[in-house]
């Protein structure tokens, strides 16, 4: 399994819509993509700009297909302009098997 953890700080004044388009492309990933397995929304409690994701996905591949998908670009598209800055982290998961 690869995983991907990506870290949000966004611009306050976009803090409400970037949440219901970070969580509309989890609930669309989950919901149509066969190979993810896992995708988490979070955020931070004690600063609401700061969002976590934590994304679970069958092999390298899964994760390209998720990468071209209709949701993921339409989302990425929307919320460029309100991130302040993106972190992205990329492993492979050892436990569970």
């Amino acid at each position: 399994m690869e995983v991907l953890t990506v870290e949000f700080r966004i611009k306050p004044q976009f803090i409400i819509a970037f949440a219901a388009a970070i969580v509309e492309n989890a609930r669309a990933s989950r919901a149509t993509e066969p190979g993810c397995h896992q995708f988490d929304v979070c955020r931070d409690a004690a600063d609401p700009r700061l969002f976590f994701l934590y994304e679970l996905y069958e092999d390298e591949a899964a994760i390209q297909a998720h990468l071209q998908t209709a949701h993921f670009l339409q989302m990425s598209q929307a919320t460029s302009a309100w991130v302040e800055r993106k972190t992205i982290w990329r492993g492979s998961r050892l436990a569970p098997p």
